[in-house]
Order: structure tokens, then C-alpha cells, then sequence
């Protein structure tokens, strides 16, 4: 199994991305999906994350009310939907997918699949 994360891209002050992140294979819909970011020079840190049935969310205290996370199951995606974005947003998103199913875990610890990133780059 593979996480492909797309999406990424250079944008300004304010705007908004959409990234997504396929996940083929049948257990998609058994496992949390999270998105975490790694700022230059810093270490990776958490972002946002959903339940199997999407029932349990958790964000990031820095991205809580601009930033919305939402899978399709049916599709095998999870896509994190960044709004308002900021300078500190610039890093490498990952998508990750969790040894657990029913919690929004919030831990790297917690998560044994990885994407290999996109890029989002926010300039004035």
C-alpha cells in the first residue's frame, strides 16, 4: 500500500489549497488518516486527523478554523482543505495513515504508513 499525496503548490497570503491524498488497497476505511507538516528546519509536526467514519477529527491549535479534513472511504481519499493560509504554513505535508482506527490520533508514533510529501509554499 502507498500514499500519494497531491495537490502542493506556491501560494500567497490568504489563500487556499486543497490536498489530497489516494490511498489504494481494501483497508482504507479501517484505519485513521492524519496530515502532518515539517516546516523548514523543523521538526514534523501534527495537522489534522480522522476517524475510520469520520466521526472523530483533531487539528493542530494552529490550523483549528482554517483548516477542515474529510475522507470519501467509497474513493480511498483523504483531502485536508487549508484556508487563510499563512506564512507558517510553508512545509512538507504528509499523509499518514494510523496503526489505530477509532481515535483522531495526534502522535507520529501513532502512524505506520507515510506519503513521501508535497510541498506548500506561502509568500507575501
Amino acid at each position: 500500500v502507498q500514499l500519494v499525496e497531491s495537490g502542493g503548490g506556491a501560494v500567497q497570503i490568504g489563500d487556499s489549497l486543497r490536498l489530497s491524498c489516494a490511498a489504494p488497497g481494501p483497508t482504507f476505511d479501517s484505519y485513521t488518516m492524519g496530515w502532518f507538516r515539517q516546516p523548514p528546519g523543523k521538526d514534523r509536526e501534527f495537522v489534522a486527523a480522522i476517524s475510520r467514519h469520520s466521526d472523530r477529527t483533531r487539528y493542530a491549535n494552529s490550523v483549528t478554523g482554517r483548516f477542515a479534513i474529510a475522507r470519501d472511504n467509497a474513493k480511498k481519499t483523504v483531502d485536508l482543505l487549508m484556508n487563510n493560509l499563512q506564512p507558517d504554513d510553508t512545509a512538507v505535508y504528509y499523509c499518514a495513515r494510523s496503526r489505530f482506527s477509532d481515535i483522531a490520533a495526534n502522535q507520529d508514533f501513532q502512524y505506520n504508513l507515510w506519503g513521501q510529501g508535497t510541498q506548500v509554499t506561502v509568500s507575501s
